[in-house]
């Protein structure tokens, strides 16, 4: 029998626009008609087009289905379900990875409020950095471009980081200091996204630490003033500074045209 293309997507079960795509690809061959332009399915392009379709079910791409609608054997369809396996595993291991990631940030997120300005005591883990600003404004440095842009693929496993040295910490009198942000990744996250480290890219050792969130203005720098109540719960509780203070960004808050910024600060100690 013959079917016009309304009749014939109907009975499979796909769009028109599908149709025509597999049509496309030659997967399908309608016949025309000359009296009326219009183009006629028979039952064995149903075949062709559930057998097509087994195939793309598998994740298969649609150009090599063409190919293997055109000439085929048990040992290249197994190729090239092989292919597709290993792509499918890989998709799977890191879409698992992306889900445990975005729960984990989930659960920051839901305790963020309950968080702010209070004092906890953890191990930081190792970290990798491109530093890219100096304070806020960004550098101009063309070594890195390449660098970001492959970093920026693997959001949101990458942050944002601050790094104020433990040299600014040494002048009492100086109240701003100068410090850095760049894209971050933690070295357990770097090697299960299996990231090549470039020689620009700082490495920051784990560390024991003060940790706190904290929130403040877009514009407002981070002082000494700011993390004040960080250092009063390091000598009230005997301990020193040992290293340089880190902290990332957990979430931009934008209200009443003003934009403020949660993050988060770890005090080497």
């Amino acid at each position: 029998m013959k079917y016009c293309i309304g009749e014939f997507s109907s009975i499979l079960g796909i769009t028109r626009d599908t149709l025509r795509l597999y049509e496309k690809h030659d997967i399908v061959k309608p016949v025309k008609d000359d009296l009326n332009s219009y183009r006629y399915f028979n039952d064995l392009d149903a075949r062709d087009l559930l057998m097509s379709r087994w195939y793309r079910s598998m994740h298969i791409p649609l150009q090599e289905v063409a190919e293997l609608m055109k000439q085929s054997s048990p040992e290249g369809i197994a190729e090239k379900m092989g292919t597709s396996c290993e792509n499918l595993d890989m998709e799977i291991r890191k879409n698992t990875m992306l889900l445990n990631k975005m729960k984990e940030l989930h659960r920051e997120l839901e305790m963020l409020e309950a968080s702010l300005y209070q004092c906890i005591y953890k191990k930081r883990p190792g970290l990798y950095r491109l530093k890219q600003t100096q304070k806020n404004r960004l550098l101009k440095n063309d070594d890195l471009k390449g660098i970001v842009n492959t970093w920026m693929e693997w959001l949101p496993f990458v942050f944002y980081c601050f790094r104020i040295e433990k040299g600014e910490l040494a002048t009492e009198e100086k109240n701003t200091w100068d410090y850095s942000w760049g894209l971050t990744l933690t070295v357990e996250d770097a090697q299960r996204l299996e990231v090549e480290i470039d020689s620009q890219v700082e490495y920051m050792a784990p560390a024991d630490c003060i940790s706190a969130v904290i929130k403040v203005s877009h514009r407002e720098n981070i002082t000494k003033r700011t993390l004040q109540f960080m250092f009063d719960d390091l000598q009230a509780n005997g301990y020193a500074i040992q290293g340089d203070i880190v902290g990332r960004i957990l979430l931009n808050e934008k209200r009443d045209g003003q934009t403020w910024s949660y993050l988060e600060v770890d005090i080497s100690v």
